[in-house]
């Protein structure tokens, strides 16, 4: 019976729900033993027949995850009950099935060919969500809205330059996910405590070749385990990604509130409904959903973290964790990038109150480019940043637009026209390099 939310179908898609399923599972784990069979057979250790009837027999079709649970449950042994299966489809061939290998042979290789289809799913979104941005930051290179610090107006930047800050963030992670493939995404054929001792004088090649037909890199050196330090990497990267796509999706929150009201999710107002008692409701829920959800990811680094540590060659401390923490933290991220994805190809943008609520200061955000004009025409930075300080404290004081309190000034009138004035307190005048930066990320090649 489904219990948590990820079983129930609430959370995760179709595709990445499918690498970590059951039957997914228990096939890969058949696909390793048919590649060591299939290896044994290239050194000459067993017959070429006999690894051709186990690697067409290393099949859900031929296994089924239900006589592999009667057999677990009479054995309590997970992959001592898959071998058995196996073997009990191969006939005579079913001897060989296994030969030389440990549990954690066909384990921890199977983990690494389930990760490389998950972080291949995830930078596949990724990919997506920075395709996405490069197009809003385009769009959107000029449109003008307010930056703030400390949650309060500082200066004039573009909605698009924010889009960019996004997207060099999802550049880098996928760079790290990227680099962090060749340490993360490897198997093993070792053995008891990792010396291929019970594979024989050609261990080294079984292992390459094993490898070789299942597509990825052999462990450089391992226990009875791949060390975890591996798998640690992988979900600490995807705490990150889980944290950024937070960070995002907190600002559209904050942006959203109907005081600032500069962006907002994209609401179906045909059908949707925000609350069950106040009609009026709008609610940013799938930016709360992946803001939740990134708080749960980001627990999993802990006992990633503590599955480093083992005793001497290998204990089972790890294996409980860790059929929580992978699944989870592939799961999650990738669904969290779902959302984002259609966060953002619907996102609501209101051009005309981002423009309204730089003014809510009445013009006071400009006082730095008042002040920048000052020292250009001589005056000491200091004594610049002093007087504006009090000429904006004066504005808001007397609740009067800071242009009047300027051109009231004897100190600012002689140094700046009049044109001079209202030229610095323009903001799409002093937006720098922000239109700039826009373009050349959402133009840079991949």
């Amino acid at each position: 019976m489904p219990v948590l939310p990820i079983d129930t179908g609430r959370y995760g898609t179709t595709e990445m729900l499918r690498v970590f399923d059951e039957a997914s599972r228990v096939q890969k784990m058949l696909s390793v033993e048919a590649a060591l069979a299939l290896a044994h057979a290239d050194v000459g250790n067993i017959p070429r027949a006999a690894a051709e009837e186990i690697a067409a027999k290393a099949s859900t079709e031929h296994v089924k995850v239900e006589r592999i649970k009667a057999i677990e449950k009479e054995i309590k042994h997970d992959v001592a009950a898959l071998v058995r299966a196996l073997a009990e489809q191969c006939g005579e061939s079913g001897g060989y099935v296994h030969l030389g290998a440990t549990s954690y042979d066909i384990v921890d290789t199977a983990n690494a060919l389930q990760m490389k289809e998950a972080v291949a799913l995830i930078e596949e979104k990724l990919l997506r969500l920075k395709a996405l941005l490069k197009k809003n930051a385009y769009q959107h290179r000029e449109t003008l809205m307010i930056g703030r610090t400390h949650g309060q107006h500082a200066l004039p930047i573009t909605l698009g330059f924010k889009f960019a800050v996004w997207g060099y963030e999802v550049n880098r992670h996928l760079h790290r996910l990227n680099e962090c493939r060749e340490r993360v995404l490897v198997g093993k054929m070792t053995g008891a405590v990792g010396t291929q001792a019970s594979l024989g004088k050609h261990a080294e090649k079984i292992q390459t070749l094993v490898m070789q037909r299942l597509g990825i890199c052999p462990a450089e050196v391992s226990t009875q385990i791949v060390q975890r330090d591996r798998y640690c990497e992988l979900v600490s990267v995807l705490a990150m990604v889980s944290t950024s796509l937070e960070n995002f999706a907190t600002e559209i929150r904050e942006l959203q509130r109907p005081e600032i009201g500069e962006l907002a999710e994209a609401f179906e107002q045909k059908m949707q409904v925000g609350s069950s008692t106040m009609p009026h409701k709008r609610n940013p829920e799938i930016c709360e959903r992946i803001c939740g959800l990134a708080r749960v990811v980001r627990s999993l680094v802990v006992p990633a973290l503590e599955n480093m540590i083992t005793w001497h060659e290998r204990d089972l401390t790890q294996s409980s964790a860790e059929r929580f923490v992978i699944p989870e933290a592939c799961i999650l991220v990738d669904y969290m990038l779902y959302l984002m994805l259609s966060v953002m190809e619907g996102l609501h943008v209101d051009t005309e109150r981002m423009r309204r609520n730089i003014e809510l200061t009445q013009g006071r955000a400009m006082s730095e480019a008042v002040m920048m004009a000052l020292t250009r025409k001589g005056m000491n930075r200091q004594e610049a940043h002093e007087l504006l300080r009090r000429l904006t404290i004066k504005s808001e004081r007397e609740n009067r637009h800071f242009s009047e309190i300027l051109l009231e000034d004897p100190t600012v009138t002689s140094m700046l026209t009049v044109s001079e004035v209202e030229e610095a307190l323009k903001p799409e005048n002093y937006l720098g390099t922000a239109v700039e930066q826009a373009v050349k990320f959402s133009t840079a090649q991949d």
